[in-house]
């Protein structure tokens, strides 16, 4: 179950280790453990972009998703892609009163079950069960552990162990939002 992380964000770290491992358990608790996705991180420009790009809503979004799943072509164990704009997470995050870490996670897991065919646009019950899916993906990853490196907040030099992968995303087929806009 590969799974590939990219942080396009120049003064801000994840730790990549640890989003695999919250990544490929969220998809074996969904029975997709041997699925493949990538996980891009950018701003909020970046994000902007491609929300006005690819569901032609010009403001930035917490979370899209690009599925390869929709793309015409043959049956593949490629989910797809899902890009977190991390600036906007911390700023829900404060607004929702939990961590930015634990944001980060929601967020995540929100991009996944899009990347899977939820779809909480659909109607008021598929968001329902997509909501309630989530709450227990994310209880069962708790403790949530760090992801953001807190000192790159403040621009300091990034750690070895906090270095994205070269994964580029292919953005073929858009698929989602969690929170519509920011």
């Amino acid at each position: 179950m590969p799974v590939h992380i990219r942080c396009q964000l120049r003064r801000t770290t994840i730790s990549v280790p640890r989003v695999t491992i919250l990544t490929q358990r969220v998809l074996e608790i969904l029975n997709h453990a041997s699925d493949e996705l990538g996980v891009v991180i950018v701003g909020a420009a970046r994000i902007r972009h491609l929300n006005k790009r690819y569901r032609h809503k010009d403001v930035p979004t917490d979370v899209l998703a690009f599925s390869l799943r929709e793309a015409p072509g043959p049956a593949t164990s490629l989910l797809g892609d899902v890009v977190i704009a991390l600036p906007v997470a911390i700023r829900q995050a404060a607004r929702y009163g939990h961590t930015a870490d634990e944001e980060f996670v929601r967020l995540l897991v929100h991009g996944i079950l899009h990347l899977l065919g939820y779809d909480h646009e659909r109607s008021p019950q598929e968001a329902h069960r997509m909501q309630q899916l989530e709450h227990s993906i994310f209880t069962a990853l708790m403790p949530i552990p760090r992801i953001i490196d807190r000192a790159a907040w403040t621009f300091k030099k990034t750690p070895s162990s906090f270095i994205g992968s070269r994964f580029r995303p292919s953005f073929r087929g858009i698929r989602a939002h969690r929170d519509g806009h920011e």
